[in-house]
């Protein structure tokens, strides 16, 4: 009788630290699209060589800088990318305006990238025509 109760609070407190697990790494809490032009695309890491990249949207936005300051800055979406033809779709479109389908989770994973933000598709990409002066 005692090895069984042992066994099931073993087998509860199990579950228990996988539910936690999946939800703080693989839980998606949140997706959505942003656009904007994608400022650098790049695949780096020391022991797992993640995608990363930067999306510049449109907008300003205000910020306070250290010592009391304000400033303007640029909207910037920091995101991963883990499918090699999602990546490959990115490199070809460099420069464009693009619309980026992502997946928000709580918490990273090396293998999965530096951000929580982690980019699925490509739902268009406009070539952005070179301004004349």
């Amino acid at each position: 009788m005692r090895g069984r109760v042992l066994t099931i609070i073993v087998l509860v407190i199990l579950v228990a630290l996988g539910g936690i697990f999946y939800y703080r790494y693989y839980y998606v809490f949140g997706e959505g699209n942003k656009a904007g032009t994608m400022n650098y695309f790049v695949k780096k890491g020391n022991l797992f060589k993640t995608y990363e990249g930067r999306l510049i949207q449109s907008g300003i936005r205000s910020q306070t800088q250290p010592g009391g300051g304000n400033g303007i800055g640029s909207n910037e979406f920091m995101f991963s990318v883990t499918d090699e033809k999602v990546a490959a779709k990115l490199n070809q479109n460099a420069g464009s305006f693009l619309t980026l389908h992502y997946k928000e989770y709580h918490n990273t994973l090396p293998w999965r990238g530096v951000s929580v933000f982690v980019v699925d598709s490509v739902v268009s990409a406009t070539p952005v025509a070179p301004t004349t002066p």
